[in-house]
Formats: structure tokens, C-alpha cells, sequence
């Protein structure tokens, strides 16, 4: 009996913040009561399992954390090169980036410092590798490793962006635009995406 109780809510659980990475993508203003309704539940259940909005949005930028963190540790471990890493884990993360760009729209809102903190092992990350790419003269010296890197992924989230309303962009727009931000050679970006398998 019991089992039988607990696996409706996870599955409620599941199904609100996959709803709510859809609704908060689509206006990141949302409140809790318009993720009830897509999710098909009521404002009760919602706040059953997310006390707050905060909350839900913590969970949210928890499982990308993880998820993200996953994909470049992977992107590395198969790449000695900076620049081949980066377009591994850009290429990884592509089916995935636009149900997470709505955290760089709720990082700049109300829930920014919260956010900010919890996403700091991908921005590590993401610097470490950048600082590689630059001590390996494979990436440009214009900007910081920190600031490069968040100016090369958030052109991954620009095209996501343009991907969702028009169609006309994808993984390959994105991984050549943001290796030509950090200072990666055209023909060098190019042959990066073309010969992936």
C-alpha cells in the first residue's frame, strides 16, 4: 500500500518540474499556480512538494548542475584538447540547453544570488577549461578564463534561443559560434563539428 502512494507522488513530483521548466522558459515570471495548471494538478500539490517558488526553482537548477557537471566531466575525459572539449560538451548538452536557458533568464531576476551559487561548479568548470584553452594558446587572451567561458556558453543559450522560435539554428550553429568566440580559428571550429561522429 504504501508503495503504491509513493510512486504517484514521485511521478507528480517528476511531472511539475518538467512542466515547470517549460512554463518558466516560456515567461520566467510564472508563478506557482500557472505551473499547477499546465502541470494538470493543483496549487496544493505544487507547494506540497516545492514549500516556495525558490524551491522549485533550486531543485530545477540543482538537477541541471548535476546534469551539466556530468557532460563536461565526460567532454573532458574523451578530449585532451581544450577546444575539442568544449565542442563535445556543447554538442552533449544541446538537446537539453533549452530546457535550462530559462535559468540564465531567472539568474538575472529575484532568485539570482541563490541561483548564481548553485550553478558555481559549472562556471569552474567551464573557467578551468577556457584557462587550459588560453595556457594552450587554443583559446583567446582578450578576456578573463571566468568571463570568456560565461561569454561562450551564453552564445550556446543565444542560438537555443533563436533554435526554439524559428528552427533554423542547432547544435552546429551553436558549437562553431561560441569556438569562434573563444578565439578558436573558423577552419578549426568547423572541422571540430564536422568530425564528430
Amino acid at each position: 500500500m504504501c508503495n503504491t502512494e509513493v510512486v504517484p507522488m514521485k511521478e507528480n513530483r517528476e511531472r511539475i518540474l518538467e512542466v515547470a521548466l517549460e512554463v518558466l522558459g516560456e515567461n520566467p515570471d510564472a508563478g506557482m499556480g500557472e505551473i499547477a495548471v499546465a502541470a494538470g494538478v493543483v496549487r496544493r500539490t505544487v507547494y506540497g512538494h516545492f514549500p516556495s517558488r525558490l524551491d522549485l526553482v533550486r531543485t530545477l537548477t540543482e538537477r541541471a548542475v548535476t546534469e551539466m557537471t556530468l557532460v563536461l566531466t565526460k567532454a573532458g575525459a574523451t578530449h585532451p584538447e581544450a577546444d575539442a572539449t568544449w565542442a563535445a560538451f556543447v554538442a552533449s548538452v544541446w538537446p537539453v540547453t533549452h530546457r535550462y536557458r530559462v535559468l540564465l533568464a531567472l539568474r538575472r531576476g529575484e532568485f539570482g544570488e541563490a541561483i548564481h551559487g548553485l550553478l558555481g561548479p559549472v562556471d569552474e568548470l567551464l573557467a578551468d577549461l577556457v584557462e587550459r584553452g588560453q595556457d594552450d594558446d587554443v583559446f583567446a587572451r582578450d578576456l578573463p578564463a571566468d568571463v570568456l567561458s560565461q561569454v561562450a556558453y551564453g552564445v550556446v543559450f543565444a542560438v537555443a534561443d533563436v533554435e526554439r522560435s524559428t528552427g533554423t539554428l542547432g547544435a552546429r550553429a551553436a558549437t562553431i559560434t561560441s569556438l569562434l568566440t573563444l578565439g578558436v580559428p573558423r577552419a578549426r571550429a568547423i572541422a571540430l563539428v564536422d568530425d564528430r561522429p
